[in-house]
């Protein structure tokens, strides 16, 4: 499937790479479908392109690939509505933000993590209630 983005142009998608939010994206609620990109295969940076809207892509990244501790324990509800059957199906990611004039500056959601299922391609982003987990980590320390 052919698809015009506005940040990557036009883009070509298998639909088996499709993820359908069941869970809704926060503040997104009416867009449910969702494609992973990689646009630059050597950064830890994906991008989360909407497929109902040309202008939405996040900038996401996994914090496993990061050296800091980040543990979730993802409710029984969400399994069930994602319909997880091991933990090697999930996949996990988390939305930032990157300041335009200071990259530096960049944040992770790791309160609201978005969990994949790869085996059957549903997803949802969750609140991680009572974590202590912040909503804009810094991703790179003061020096």
């Amino acid at each position: 499937m052919k698809f015009n983005t506005v940040r990557f142009g036009e883009i070509d998608i298998e639909e088996s790479r499709i993820f359908d939010f069941v869970l809704p994206i926060i503040g997104f609620d009416s867009l449910q479908r969702y494609v992973i990109l990689d646009p630059d295969q050597d950064s830890l940076f994906k991008w989360l392109q909407s497929l109902e809207d040309p202008g939405l892509a996040f900038p996401i990244i996994s914090v496993a690939a990061l050296s800091f501790d980040y543990s979730i324990d993802i409710p029984d509800n969400v399994v069930e509505d994602l319909e997880i059957k091991t933990a090697e199906s999930i996949l996990v990611m988390n939305i930032t933000s990157i300041p335009h004039e200071n990259p530096k500056g960049t944040t992770i959601n790791l309160l609201a993590p978005l969990i994949f299922n790869i085996e059957n391609q549903k997803a949802g982003q969750i609140v991680l209630s009572g974590s202590g987990y912040d909503i804009s980590y810094p991703m790179f320390k003061e020096v």
